[in-house]
């Protein structure tokens, strides 16, 4: 699966991130009109720019912020300080921004990893201030330099085909911030619980080197690994710099490449028979368990006792979902029981998405690999059929047109 590892020596941001993906191979164009998808287009200007700390090249990246959003001068030197700052920002709740998430046109998988990441830190900050994390009223990290941050992680992960973050113990800095609440230690109470269940030390700076929004990135997408996996081929190492001038290179390391290891999951198969319901709604309750984790979704017709025709539904699913696609059946459905059959193990191929230019347009393949050999190449048919019906061009010629260009690509 493709993968990524961070190297946090001089901790991590979400502008560091950011700067690290771009120079991974994201295109910025890519980026911001992605970004446009969300409501916050006049509020904000994206730079891009090369930086080199302590002999490193890097890509740095800031969020300007415009209009009534402008930082004043005092926040703008808070800032290349690294240290929080309240005035001009927004204040969002939790409810506001997955409101904003979920209306937009941003891909699912994208919507799904930001409001991860936005509930962690949700969940992180209420119990610091002892509120329920829907009543939390993010400051910077609802700011719209921190929204873009997070969102655009979501989105380069997805542009890259991420399945998999690992991350190294991060080094947090030492000392105090300023926040709004006064001076708080390094590192901030809502990072300190954010990265409870990860390795932490501080060296090198007097300085707030891991700051909420990468913290929650961490929780909410992260496993940690002590070292770089052994199964993990590199293909590309990155940087993504920092805005502060440190004695040590302030700069998040990111190793991208294809992960090997064991890709097992132990799953089981809810199946329930029905035979008294409206046959439109199977189409919506595919959907949704799909959406809920579900790893495939079928029916199968069958015939129950009085010779009543029926539908088996049948739904395979991991430990992590079991119980949410359990209630997707019940609450959907006429079933009144579910039987639950455990499965020894699902093997699964590597899989990985490989976008391809061809001349109808971007399609992306699935390419999906099995002990180290290429097994099967598919373009994934929403895109061709919407290419097919722009260009009006039959579906097979825009299929067979990305299969032989990313053929040329693998060299076959």
């Amino acid at each position: 699966m493709r993968a990524v590892y961070l190297e946090c020596f001089s901790g991590i941001s979400g502008n560091m991130l950011l700067g690290a993906f771009l120079q991974a191979g994201v295109p910025q164009a890519h980026l911001e009109k992605e970004l446009k998808k969300l409501p916050l287009e006049d509020e904000y200007l994206l730079h891009a720019d090369t930086a080199n700390r302590n002999g490193i090249h890097a890509i740095h990246v800031e969020v300007e912020l415009t209009g009534r959003h402008m930082v004043s001068l005092t926040e703008h030197a808070a800032r290349q300080e690294g240290l929080h700052s309240h005035g001009g920002h927004p204040h969002r709740t939790m409810a506001s921004i997955r409101d904003m998430l979920e209306k937009s046109s941003l891909e699912t998988a994208v919507k799904q990893k930001a409001v991860a990441v936005f509930e962690a830190l949700a969940e992180a900050e209420g119990k610091v201030h002892g509120k329920p994390k829907e009543e939390v009223a993010f400051h910077e990290v609802g700011a719209t330099d921190s929204i873009v941050d997070i969102v655009g992680t979501a989105i380069c992960m997805e542009y890259l085909g991420i399945e998999k973050i690992f991350v190294s113990g991060l080094n947090t800095g030492s000392g105090f911030v300023k926040c709004a609440h006064g001076l708080m230690p390094v590192p901030a109470p809502a990072v300190a619980e954010l990265l409870m269940e990860f390795p932490t030390y501080h060296r090198g700076a007097e300085k707030e080197l891991v700051t909420p929004t990468g913290a929650a990135v961490v929780k909410a997408l992260a496993v940690y690994e002590e070292n770089l996996p052994a199964d993990f081929l590199v293909e590309n190492i990155s940087y993504g710099a920092g805005t502060m001038e440190l004695e040590i290179p302030n700069v998040l390391r990111m190793y991208l490449g294809e992960y090997q290891g064991k890709h097992e999951r132990r799953c089981s198969l809810l199946e329930t028979n029905i035979d008294d319901m409206n046959p439109q709604i199977y189409g919506y309750l595919h959907e949704r368990l799909l959406q809920a984790g579900a790893l495939d979704v079928w029916t199968t017709n069958i015939y129950m006792k009085k010779n009543r025709p029926a539908q088996m539904l049948s739904v395979l699913v991991d430990e992590a979902h079991q119980e949410d696609c359990a209630e997707i059946v019940f609450r959907e459905t006429t079933s009144i029981g579910l039987r639950v059959i455990p499965i020894g193990r699902r093997i699964e191929a590597v899989r990985r998405i490989a976008k391809v230019e061809t001349k109808y347009g971007n399609v992306d393949c699935k390419i999906s690999a099995y002990r180290g050999h290429i097994v099967t190449v598919s373009p994934e048919y929403e895109d061709c059929r919407g290419i097919a019906k722009r260009a009006a061009v039959p579906l097979k010629a825009v299929q067979q047109e990305a299969l032989r260009v990313l053929g040329e690509r693998l060299g076959e």
